[in-house]
């Protein structure tokens, strides 16, 4: 069994090589001095002649490109502290906004609850390069073009947390929610005392994605944002050449860490969540 079992181990560890080691060129990078950065990648950024090269882990590590970073670029800082007020707002609305609406779609005995629920999911399925221009036009006549609500109104009604979250509540058992009834129970007491506890995986999975995709929000502020000073970290990008090479490696590394965390921390419930969601009643 176990020279069978080496060879299929092969297939998922090259995988996480492929993935990993990007991230392992970003870091080495962060920490390479502008001359070590100019003699590897002048040919790509100041079109010197050779080929670009990179090595793995710096040949003199500095901490230069971290000093410049966060002690002389405050736009670094406002864009940091823009991203973490989205997110954070964002992270609120969909709370207040989806999870009931998620419990309304799979608990509703309406008629009207499946149609509606068909109308989320084909409106999830849209790319925003198709709703980009509709988008536009309301946020340029209701106003709200160029502030940061124009950012965070559309990512609070997505409809992606309502998809993610109606699954978990579809799948609390019947017998449950009519036992809760019977002993007196209303509707709300029922939504907060069974539907949030059983569903706490699923909620808790909505909000680890969303935090990613509200941190990594690249289109939407490039579109609805003109003010550098209301940009994301997301948009912190200096013209990388071979003097910002350095600067451009450790703000990635710098941007990436809270996505890192927030991975690290959720990722117990993501994983019960996808256990949770494979649970037939």
């Amino acid at each position: 069994m176990r020279q069978h079992k080496s060879p299929l181990l092969l297939i998922p560890l090259t995988l996480s090589l492929g993935v990993w080691l990007p991230l392992v060129f970003l870091a080495g990078g962060s920490l390479m001095g502008t001359l070590e950065l100019r003699e590897l990648l002048g040919p790509v950024l100041e079109d010197a002649e050779g080929f670009a090269a990179w090595r793995l882990l710096p040949a003199f590590p500095t901490l230069r490109p971290y000093v410049e970073l966060l002690l002389d670029s405050p736009g670094f800082f406002v864009m940091f502290w823009n991203s973490a007020g989205l997110t954070a707002g964002t992270l609120l609305g969909q709370l207040a906004v989806a999870v009931p609406a998620a419990w309304w779609f799979a608990r509703t005995r309406s008629r009207l609850g499946r149609p509606l629920f068909t109308l989320y999911i084909v409106l999830m399925l849209m790319p925003f390069q198709v709703t980009m221009v509709g988008s536009y036009l309301v946020m340029d006549r209701t106003g709200l073009l160029d502030t940061q609500w124009s950012i965070l109104l559309p990512a609070v009604f997505s409809s992606f947390p309502v998809f993610i979250v109606y699954r978990f509540f579809k799948e609390i058992p019947e017998a449950v929610i009519e036992a809760a009834e019977i002993d007196g129970a209303g509707g709300l007491q029922v939504f907060l005392r069974i539907g949030l506890p059983l569903g706490k995986a699923g909620i808790a999975s909505a909000m680890v994605l969303g935090f990613l995709e509200s941190w990594n929000l690249i289109e939407q502020p490039m579109t609805f944002l003109k003010t550098k000073s209301l940009w994301p970290l997301s948009l912190f990008l200096p013209r990388i050449t071979g003097e910002k090479a350095g600067l451009a490696l450790a703000a990635s590394v710098v941007a990436l860490i809270p996505s890192l965390l927030v991975f690290l921390i959720g990722q117990a419930d993501l994983e019960q969540g996808i256990i949770a969601s494979s649970v037939k009643e």
